[in-house]
């Protein structure tokens, strides 16, 4: 349950800070049966798919090295169901984005944001 409420916490920690540099939420948690989706937003007119990884404890690598090919590979699965389902945003732009933050508070200095940070 601490988990769960530490990944929480980091999301919505994420999504204030991306929030404040102008991005608008599309979508949140979103859900279906090839995965789930952090964070859907929008910078620009570009639609940005969001993970949000988050690290108590660096014995297992940190939030970024997480991301690793299966997980690319899954993001880039539901994005592509996300854009049939929601068919408005097709036509527009996509990247994916990675937030990471590692042990220690939620603070801006502790969190790395990578736009575009894999190919689609």
């Amino acid at each position: 349950m601490d988990r769960q409420r530490s990944g929480r916490d980091a999301e919505a920690f994420a999504l204030h800070y991306l929030r404040a540099q102008g991005m608008r939420l599309l979508a949140r948690n979103w859900l279906c049966r090839s995965g789930e989706l952090d964070l859907v937003m929008l910078h620009g007119d570009t639609v940005v798919f969001v993970e949000v990884r988050y690290r108590r404890h660096a014995a297992w690598g940190g939030a970024l090295e997480s991301v690793d090919s299966r997980k690319r590979g899954k993001l880039i699965q539901t994005a592509q169901y996300f854009l049939q389902k929601e068919s408005r945003w097709a036509s527009h732009p996509c990247r994916f984005d990675v937030v990471a933050i590692n042990a220690g508070e939620l603070s801006p200095g502790a969190l790395n944001w990578i736009q575009n940070a894999f190919d689609s």
